[in-house]
């Protein structure tokens, strides 16, 4: 009988290259669940590393993009390239726009952008303030900012009769340099508020101060559609009775505080 040839030792050739083959797929996929749960400064080290090492991130990228690559798994590898793409034209671009990569959280970046409205709104806000001055009415228009908008205040005591919202005649003088400053400078949407005191208030035509408040925002915006050529389509109005006091209510002072009208200029690069 002929004797059966012994199997080679060993594994076979293709088992080990296998193996080897599984082996990088579980390293692979065990760093990418480490990525995932590590510190943020752990984790631009790792990149900081890699980049050195391997140069694959340009214009001196130090992490791999807000949750592009660990937020949501492998599903996300293919966003990899991309990111890789467009970190090489951060450097040509950052005279253009602000580098939001310095920040290092969401709320870094909310905090910068509202930093950055404040300050035009401040620009614009003094611009505002020198024109109202020039027109000789400093002291029936009061102008402030925020982040958001330009606002100019306007006592209703100087527009309207008590309980009425028919503009008054010596009013239209004040009207006319507003309307004047908005057509000027407003070039986003323009949001006309109605405010009163907290006395009670009944008559025929007005049940309570939230009517009165928003007969009398109409009665600016009717005011400024026929005698400006601002953009009807960016005009708002609203009454918000005696809900929003910038006033104690308890005084005389301050329930005349209270009734204004309030037109705030938005600015349309942040809308």
């Amino acid at each position: 009988m002929k004797r059966q040839e012994e199997p080679p030792k060993g594994s076979p050739a293709w088992m080990a290259t296998f193996s080897d083959l599984m082996n990088l797929l579980l390293c692979f996929f065990v760093l990418l669940f480490s990525m995932s749960t590590m510190q943020e400064s752990k984790l631009n080290e790792l990149v900081a590393s890699m980049n050195n090492s391997f140069s694959i991130f340009d214009a001196g990228a130090t992490a791999i993009g807000e949750g592009i690559l660990i937020s949501n798994g492998v599903s996300q590898l293919n966003e990899l390239d991309k990111y890789i793409n467009s970190t090489g034209k951060a450097a040509e671009s950052s005279q253009e726009s602000p580098d939001l990569n310095q920040y290092e959280t969401a709320q870094e970046v909310i905090e910068a952008m509202d930093q950055e409205k404040l300050q035009d709104n401040e620009e614009l806000a003094e611009k505002v303030e020198e024109a109202v001055e020039e027109g000789n009415v400093a002291e029936q228009i009061e102008v402030s900012f925020t982040s958001s908008y330009v606002q100019l205040t306007i006592k209703g005591g100087l527009l309207f009769d008590s309980g009425s919202a028919e503009l008054r005649p010596e009013a239209k003088r004040v009207m006319d340099k507003a309307a004047l400053i908005l057509s000027r400078y407003a070039k986003g949407t323009i949001e006309i508020e109605g405010h009163t005191d907290n006395l009670p208030m009944s008559s025929e035509k007005y049940a309570d101060n939230e009517e009165l408040s928003s007969a009398r925002a109409l009665a600016v915006f009717y005011y400024l559609k026929d005698n400006t050529d601002l953009d009807v389509a960016k005009l708002r109005h609203a009454g918000m009775g005696d809900r929003v006091p910038v006033a104690d209510n308890g005084t005389p002072e301050g329930r005349s505080r209270n009734r204004r009208v309030e037109i705030r200029i938005y600015n349309p690069s942040f809308e």
